[in-house]
C-alpha cells in the first residue's frame, strides 16, 4: 500500500471532524457528506486489481449519493484509475464495481446484494444501523449525533481489500 504522508491524514480527519460539526448544526446534506467519504475511502483502502482501466462506484437506492458522485468526482483518478458512478435500479443490475454503496432505503435487499458480491474485489458501504455487524464492509451510524462508520475487518478481508492503519484507527471496529 502506498505511504499515506501525516499532512493527507491531518486532512482525513478534519474531514471526519467537519462531519461530526456539519451533522449537528443542519450544514451540508447527509448526501454530501457519503459521497465525500466515499471518494475519501479511496485513498486508505487497496484493491487487488489496482491496475489501469475504470474505477467505478456503484449506488443503488440513493439518486442524491449518485448525483453529487457523479458531478463531484466523475473523471478524478483512484491511483492510476479513471473514475467512474453508475446507478444500479435493482439487485439484478448490479455488476463489477469497486465500491457498492447501499442505500437506507435499499437495506431490504443487503443480503441478496451480500450474496451477489461474496467473490468480488467490492467494497460494499451501507447507511443502516446493524448491517456492519451483517458483514457490510463499512457502515455509516450516528454516534452522539456525529457521523461515525464501522470498519467490519473480517468482511474486508473476504473481499480481499486492504485497509491502511489510519483508516481503521478512526474506525469504529467490529
Amino acid at each position: 500500500m502506498k505511504k499515506i504522508t501525516y499532512f493527507t491524514l491531518i486532512v482525513l480527519l478534519s474531514c471526519f471532524s467537519f462531519i461530526g460539526k456539519a451533522q449537528e448544526s443542519n450544514g451540508r446534506p447527509m448526501y454530501e457528506i457519503h459521497s465525500m467519504m466515499m471518494y475519501n475511502f479511496t485513498k486508505y483502502i487497496q484493491w487487488p486489481n489496482n491496475g489501469s482501466g475504470t474505477f467505478t462506484i456503484g449506488i443503488i437506492g440513493d439518486d442524491d449519493v449518485f448525483k453529487t458522485l457523479k458531478s463531484w468526482y466523475t473523471g478524478k483518478t483512484v491511483g492510476e484509475r479513471k473514475l467512474n458512478v453508475v446507478k444500479y435500479n435493482s439487485v439484478s443490475e448490479i455488476n463489477s464495481c469497486d465500491i457498492l454503496y447501499v442505500s437506507r432505503s435499499n437495506s431490504k435487499d443487503f443480503e441478496s446484494i451480500q450474496s451477489k458480491l461474496s467473490n468480488e474485489a467490492t467494497l460494499l458501504i451501507t447507511d443502516k444501523q446493524g448491517l456492519g455487524k451483517k458483514g457490510s464492509d463499512i457502515n455509516f451510524k450516528l454516534v452522539n449525533n456525529r457521523l461515525a462508520f464501522e470498519l467490519n475487518m473480517a468482511s474486508i478481508n473476504q473481499s480481499n481489500l486492504k485497509v491502511s492503519k489510519q483508516l481503521m484507527n478512526i474506525a469504529i471496529l467490529i
